[in-house]
């Protein structure tokens, strides 16, 4: 159990790295488009030129205009934190139905967040977010009342 659970955290930490390089050199774009420094230069604040520009702000460029990196890295991240929570509360079933339930409410905040997002980017998160959320609060309920026998696993 211990070697599967490594070779799953190893891989999904690999295709992490992986999706973030590319968001990174997709959200580099940013550094040509001066009218877009004003709406996605969060992380940086009041920018005058582009080296002044934060690496944070390119993830967030690609995020709203390039969406298809930073959604594998989120839906990978994802993964990794169901899996670490599969983990940490394998021996109780209320626990993981509780988990699944915060990360399904997590979710859909982050939906509600991003409604009506006048970019495509914003708009894709938001439809993942809202059908992510819902599913992992059906899948709790399904999971707490024992209806969903071996999510994790196959027995």
């Amino acid at each position: 159990m211990a070697y599967n659970y490594m070779l799953q955290m190893i891989m999904g930490a690999l295709f992490f790295i992986l999706f973030s390089f590319c968001s990174w050199y997709e959200g580099s774009e940013i550094l040509d488009n001066s009218w877009e420094w004003e709406y996605s230069t969060h992380f940086s604040g009041n920018v005058s030129d582009a080296d002044d520009i934060s690496n944070l702000d390119y993830f967030v460029y690609a995020a709203k205009f390039k969406p298809l990196f930073p959604v594998l890295m989120t839906l990978t991240a994802s993964y990794m934190i169901l899996l670490t929570g599969f983990r940490l509360f394998k021996s109780s079933r209320a626990k993981k139905a509780i988990f699944l339930s915060g990360l399904g409410a997590l979710f859909l905040f982050s939906s509600a967040v991003l409604f009506h997002s006048p970019t495509v980017g914003g708009d894709i998160y938001q439809v993942i977010f809202l059908s992510g959320g819902m599913l992992l609060i059906l899948a709790a309920a399904l999971y707490y009342f024992r209806l969903l026998k071996g999510f994790v696993t196959v027995k």
